[in-house]
């Protein structure tokens, strides 16, 4: 019985450790989110900073990445950017983020 739980123990401690990586990955992503935004918006220094901040918490509103999509695109509105272009750039950050996060590692 021994072996079964400090393989349990294993399990649930991959799954924690990589739920945090998930989770950086996620907020690095939104960061870049809210830059590219802000640059496409024209916003200054401290708009851009406010935005991606504002970026960071839509994300904690429900699971998953709708809430940050359906906040960003309200904001892009009327700057011909359409669904797959959001989720396609949405889909690059998250790639781009991950791999920053692992070179820290």
């Amino acid at each position: 019985m021994n072996k079964f739980d400090d393989r349990e123990k294993s399990f649930e401690k991959k799954f924690v450790i990589d739920e945090e990586l998930k989770f950086k990955i996620e907020a690095k992503r939104n960061k870049l989110l809210g830059q590219w935004v802000s640059e496409i918006m024209g916003y200054d220094e401290s708009q851009t900073k406010a935005y991606i901040e504002e970026v960071i918490k839509a994300d904690f509103k429900q699971a998953g990445d709708d809430d940050v999509f359906h906040k960003v695109k309200e904001n892009l509105e009327g700057n011909n950017i359409s669904d797959e272009e959001l989720r396609k750039k949405m889909a690059e950050l998250y790639a781009e983020a991950k791999n920053a996060i692992q070179q820290v590692k």
